[in-house]
């Protein structure tokens, strides 16, 4: 049976673009026909997809790599390259994507968002494009831009209506197996649940979903044991049930599990204090008569008893928790179902490189210079009049360029005149 994974690393790349092509018209009896280069298709974007069919991160464990299409060259006849096709990667619902350096770059809570974690490269233009009034028989076109490629860390926060919290072998994994069809393992020794598991629970004409979350030790929040692995999928839990062992194996009173318990979910996150919950003791069957009464107001033990074993209390659980999430629901606003982007750098920029060159950066200003024939006067007299309009020599003067330093934009480099 596939494991459950919860963190995974993706490399994701995108489809190169396809060159423009260099083509002049070659026709019986048609003298000095003129350019006809086709563009390159445009490369295809990687997406990441929130799909409710999938559960896990399993299928990254061991196939890391997701790579989408790249586009076709053009060629002559004014023939267009073919565009690669976009690749949709499926991560489950709850995914939270980030770079290595930790930032979040985007969170996919619900069937349907999407973030687009790599583009695909632009289409190169065929030497057609660049036919002007001054360049009749252009020789250039531009090159194709590679797709872009990056590692990024993904992680997965279950989303739950409600969470079931509790030391080790409090009960929990049987709770949810009495309630629901889910069938997580059950055994008499602690730290038997190492994974999380869902559980669909259905109430008359309501459905909720129940997450066993591994048990929890004091200290978890510090992460002690598996603490910060676990907790986290606490996090989007709309109603919280705090299960206390009736008849713990070292003595500890419920009350005692519900402060520890309390303590650790609020060192981890204190919002997490503020949301609905409900203190149920387990194992009542295990009980001594007579142990247990009734506990009026929350913080002060168990305000309901049930036996996973027995069935006794369950029924009036399943309807309290339907009531709770019902309330929770109403409240909540509807989920917004926007694409998610990554927005794009514009501009150009300058910058001293460790050589002591200057290096301008930018989309613009690479693609300015990506031309097949840079020796061809014509095609480095369009990338300078291309690179005067970005700025480009503004922004060298601005950040002390002077006469004959070295410029490096992509792998092209030239002296930097300041009339030129």
């Amino acid at each position: 049976m596939p494991a459950f994974v919860d963190r995974a690393q993706v490399h994701v790349r995108a489809g190169d673009g396809g060159a423009g092509a260099v083509s002049f018209r070659r026709e019986a009896h048609v003298a000095k026909g003129g350019p006809d280069g086709g563009d390159g298709g445009r490369g295809g974007d990687v997406w990441l997809v929130a799909d409710r069919n999938v559960a896990s991160l399993y299928g990254f464990r061991d196939h890391p790599h997701r790579r989408a299409t790249s586009g076709t060259h053009g060629s002559g006849k004014s023939r267009h390259g073919r565009g690669g096709a976009d690749l949709e990667v499926p991560v489950p619902e709850g995914t939270v994507v980030s770079a290595a350096d930790g930032t979040v770059l985007a969170d996919l809570p619900h069937e349907g968002d999407r973030w687009l974690a790599a583009r695909g490269g632009q289409g190169g233009r065929g030497n057609a494009r660049f036919l002007s009034n001054r360049r009749r028989a252009p020789g250039f076109a531009e090159q194709a831009e590679p797709g872009e490629e990056r590692w990024l860390d993904l992680e997965l926060k279950l989303t739950a209506d409600v969470a079931l919290i509790g030391f080790p072998n409090a009960g929990k994994s049987t709770l949810i197996s009495r309630i629901s069809a889910a069938r997580p393992k059950i055994a008499d020794y602690p730290f038997t649940t190492l994974e999380p598991h869902l559980g669909v629970v259905r109430y008359d004409d309501q459905e909720y979903v129940v997450a066993d979350i591994p048990g929890l030790i004091e200290g978890a929040s510090e992460g002690r044991g598996l603490g910060h692995q676990f907790l986290r999928h606490v996090e989007r839990a709309r109603v919280l049930v705090v299960l206390c062992d009736l008849a713990a194996p070292d003595g500890t009173s419920p009350l005692r599990q519900e402060t520890v318990l309390l303590a650790e979910l609020g060192n981890y996150r204190p919002e997490l204090l503020e949301r609905p919950r409900l203190v149920v003791g387990s194992k009542l069957d295990l009980s001594a008569p007579g142990e247990v009464g009734p506990v009026p107001e929350p913080g002060r033990g168990p305000e309901l008893v049930v036996s996973a074993v027995t069935g006794e209390g369950v029924d009036r659980l399943v309807a309290t928790l339907a009531t709770m999430v019902a309330d929770v629901r109403r409240s909540l606003p509807a989920p917004s179902r926007r694409v998610l982007h990554r927005p794009v750098p514009e501009g150009v920029s300058v910058e001293r490189g460790p050589d002591g060159c200057w290096v301008v950066g930018g989309r613009p200003a690479l693609r300015a210079v990506a031309l097949s024939d840079l020796t061809d006067a014509a095609a480095l007299e369009y990338a300078r009049a291309k690179l005067r309009g970005l700025g480009v020599d503004r922004a060298l003067a601005r950040a002390g360029a002077r006469d004959g330093d070295t410029v490096r934009i992509g792998a092209l480099e030239l002296a930097y005149q300041p009339d030129s």
